[in-house]
């Protein structure tokens, strides 16, 4: 053990790039953050509420929010653009202060006044009055307020996509072999680990005891420049850490001992696929539950899908699949961002033309994304709203 402990874990610290996962989860809607632009746009709008021409067709006058609701899909029902999220709250802005607190059981009343409609938790423009009884037993609002998007959707995609440079996941401990000699292994089974030589994975205090199992490192590259904007490995599963990598010592016969490597053991659960040697093991990042509000980007966006993420051999991605796209946080994304999709434009020959002339199709409006997960090149979307499937190239923009 002697032999590790004055190793410099120096690669650990090249790990950093690999940011936490972002939850929706409802039990933290009391901590999402409101900017002072929303709030500002809020203000002006509570005043008399969003134009007539604003709301939705088929707006209801009265709806109950139920269990199952989203935010997301609330502002969806009174607004033609959902991403408005600011509208939605203003005409509400004296009854829900805080427009992610919105709860099953609530009634919202659309009042129309002249040219303008506001949204209201009572049938006047009075704030509702809710009556608190006491109780031997309490709860935290905030657990039962509506998340914004549906949890199922987007949360197995928070942790699995990972962007990394190559040599990451190249220096990362590998799994070596497995109890049973298998050459596959899944969840249930244990492995054996070695890690890098500047970076061996020990069972001591501080160390990572979580993990996560992937393999390859594809590399994902601009469609239109052609360069590598990172490696994205493949998901693989989970593994837990049950005894660190160590040396044991060996009588050598002549009376003496022989340090001996033993690799560290592994728990794998939760897989995917199945694991082999030679597949990489990083530690599981911290998951800070946090949220986010749909917003329309106030940066000008001109992005490309880069890649229809699970699956290389899928050439149209379908709604709520998710795909990744070659602009991330250096580019000013930021997960709750809004995207307006483009089909790509095929190139058709015209047959009504006598030279068969080639004639390029005009880009057409898609349907609707949200980036919820960023990297600093790439970011990764989740396909709300769409027409038809979205495939490599095509275009997002920032919605009209």
């Amino acid at each position: 053990m002697t032999a590790f402990t004055s190793v410099r874990r120096t690669a650990l610290g090249a790990l950093t790039i690999i940011a936490g996962a972002l939850l929706v989860m409802p039990a933290q809607a009391q901590n999402y953050p409101i900017s002072s632009s929303q709030r500002a746009t809020a203000q002006q709008v509570s005043e008399r509420g969003v134009p007539l021409e604003e709301l939705a067709p088929n707006a209801p006058d009265t709806y109950t929010v139920k269990r199952g609701d989203t935010l997301w899909g609330i502002s969806g029902m009174y607004l033609k653009r959902p991403w408005r999220w600011p509208e939605l709250w203003g005409m509400n802005l004296k009854t829900i202060p805080n427009p992610h607190l919105i709860f099953p059981g609530q009634t919202l009343y659309l009042i129309k006044e002249g040219d303008y409609a506001r949204l209201s938790t009572s049938r006047s423009s009075e704030p509702e009055t809710v009556r608190i009884s006491p109780r031997t037993r309490s709860d935290s609002l905030a657990d039962s307020a509506l998340p914004t998007l549906k949890q199922h959707l987007i949360e197995p995609f928070l942790v699995e996509p990972l962007v990394v440079d190559e040599q990451v996941l190249l220096r990362a401990p590998r799994v070596i072999a497995t109890t049973d000699e298998r050459v596959l292994m899944a969840a249930g089974d244990r492995a054996y680990v070695r890690g890098d030589a500047s970076a061996p994975m020990l069972a001591e205090a501080g160390e990572p005891r979580y993990y996560r199992v992937f393999r390859n490192a594809v590399a994902l590259k601009d469609p239109i420049s052609g360069e590598v904007l990172g490696y994205e490995a493949q998901y693989l599963g989970k593994a837990e850490l049950v005894r660190g990598e160590s040396f044991e010592e060996i009588p050598n016969g002549k009376g003496g001992y022989t340090a001996e490597y033993i690799p560290a053991t592994v728990d794998l659960s939760a897989t995917k696929e199945d694991v082999r040697a030679g597949d990489r093991l990083l530690p599981a990042p911290a998951r800070p539950f946090m949220s986010f509000t749909p917003r329309a980007p106030q940066i000008e966006v001109d992005a490309r899908v880069v890649s229809i993420y699970g699956s290389s051999a899928v050439a149209y991605a379908g709604q709520n699949q998710v795909v990744a796209i070659n602009m991330g946080s250096q580019d000013g994304l930021e997960p709750g961002h809004v995207l307006n999709l483009l089909t790509k434009g095929d190139r058709i020959k015209d047959m009504t033309d006598s030279n068969k002339a080639m004639v390029k199709l005009p880009s057409e409006v898609n349907g609707t994304a949200m980036v919820f997960r960023t990297f600093e090149r790439v970011s990764y979307v989740l396909l709300l709203e769409i027409r038809n499937g979205v495939r490599v190239g095509d275009r997002l923009i920032n919605p009209k």
